[in-house]
């Protein structure tokens, strides 16, 4: 599950795999535990905490891995908002907040981290759906992303700044955010791509990349889209959030590859995880094979 991976890239595309689950883990196999625990902790500089600028999401503070692939993960979640995202892993200083460690949620202590999402769409014709992102958006303008953004704290309930709300936590709250964790990347890709909820699968997790520039951390999941790659660009003309991005392409695995160095870091590994579970599935075929 947990195969931990650095890979050197040009400089906004390097990333680091924090988590690996090429099976792919759906609702049931997938669970949070949601505490202010997981908050980001400030840094014992003041003058450094003085520096966040003064503008919700969740932050990850780690996982459950092993060194083998199980059939259950368990993440680790806080809160987190903007306001600390600019001023920790947007800020120029977001290297000084980071702690010398091997231990990912001890490294990233200090910084917001806010838990992106993003999709891998495969059409019914086997190709996959990358979007390059418009040259007016903050993050890494004109660069190629696969559809997606974050889950929503406030769909399950949860005020940015009333954080009396941890009250709250508990069982049904945690399942609440593991569920918001699948339902919101069906939402970022219809918002994005214009593809209607009901031509896609259910979505599969298959991990969790971080881009090594300033350690943002996405998770990422495998869908099946029932619309043939030549149906997608008129879907996409009409989608909501059609203003992110400048073009939507559909490419085959090869090209997607070739495309990967014009990916931020995270989405790089995004494709990373993607690999991995295609040769997952293709050993499970061999093996099969023998079997038989």
């Amino acid at each position: 599950m947990a195969k931990l991976a650095e890979e050197m890239n040009p400089e906004g595309s390097r990333y680091k795999l924090l988590l690996s689950c090429p099976s792919g883990l759906s609702p049931s196999q997938v669970s949070v535990d949601f505490s202010k625990s997981h908050d980001r902790i400030p840094h014992p500089d003041p003058d450094l905490e003085d520096s966040i600028a003064q503008y919700g999401s969740y932050c990850l503070d780690g996982d459950d891995g092993g060194a083998n692939e199980v059939p259950h993960v368990c993440l680790r979640l806080g809160l987190t908002d903007y306001r600390t995202f600019v001023g920790t892993n947007l800020s120029s200083l977001w290297e000084r907040f980071l702690v010398t460690s091997e231990d990912d949620s001890v490294r990233c202590r200090h910084t917001s981290s806010p838990l992106g999402n993003g999709a891998v769409i495969e059409t019914s014709d086997k190709k996959i759906i990358v979007l390059r992102r418009s040259n007016n958006v903050g993050e890494f303008p004109g660069h190629y992303v696969f559809p997606g953004g974050h889950p929503e704290p406030t769909a399950v309930g949860i005020d940015y700044h009333q954080l009396s709300n941890y009250a709250q936590t508990g069982e049904l709250l945690n399942k609440k955010v593991t569920q918001e964790m699948f339902d919101s990347i069906i939402c970022e890709v219809v918002e994005e791509t214009g593809i209607p909820a009901s031509s896609l699968s259910p979505p599969l997790f298959i991990g969790i990349s971080r881009r090594e520039l300033n350690v943002r951390p996405a998770m990422f999941f495998y869908l099946k889209c029932s619309h043939h790659s030549d149906d997608i660009p008129r879907l996409y003309s009409s989608a909501e959030d059609g203003f992110e991005s400048t073009q939507l392409h559909t490419v085959s695995l090869d090209e997607l590859k070739m495309m990967t160095s014009r990916m931020p870091g995270c989405h790089h590994g995004g494709f990373a995880l993607y690999e991995l579970m295609l040769q997952r599935l293709k050993n499970t075929k061999e093996t099969s094979l023998i079997a038989t």
